[in-house]
């Protein structure tokens, strides 16, 4: 998992994968105050990767259900199995907190996350993701 120290290197992987800025301090908050596990993925001492979930509860279901985020490892440390380690030790957390099943949405086109995905577990199912912005 993370410790609040990981922030700074949170912040900058999250500029990598979803471009913007996130200030440490921001990034720092948020982990401290969601209901969201972090895995991070190092390499020679530094972190190149990181998997979010959150769980949810709610009355209409027995038990909390979780939903994968956000993945991201750097170009260069892909293809050594930290995806799959991380996505295996969030759902190691996941579980730990009640959670039996776990959704996730990745782009149609992003073949190598549904790979690393589908190589974990997920299956496809036959449902429209619907959102909208204000």
């Amino acid at each position: 998992m993370f410790a609040v120290e990981d922030a700074e290197a949170l912040a900058r992987l999250n500029r990598e994968f979803n471009g913007g800025y996130r200030a440490v301090e921001h990034v720092r908050a948020s982990l401290e105050g969601n209901r969201e596990l972090v895995v991070l993925a190092c390499l020679d001492d530094t972190v190149v990767g990181f998997v979010c979930a959150q769980w949810f509860t709610s009355f209409c279901y027995d038990h909390p259900y979780g939903e994968i985020t956000e993945m991201y490892v750097q170009e260069h440390a892909r293809r050594k199995g930290l995806a799959a380690g991380m996505i295996s030790l969030l759902e190691e957390g996941l579980r730990e907190r009640g959670v039996r099943s776990v959704k996730l949405l990745t782009g149609l086109t992003n073949e190598r996350a549904i790979q690393v995905y589908q190589d974990s577990g997920y299956q496809k199912e036959r449902e429209l993701s619907l959102s909208k912005r204000f």
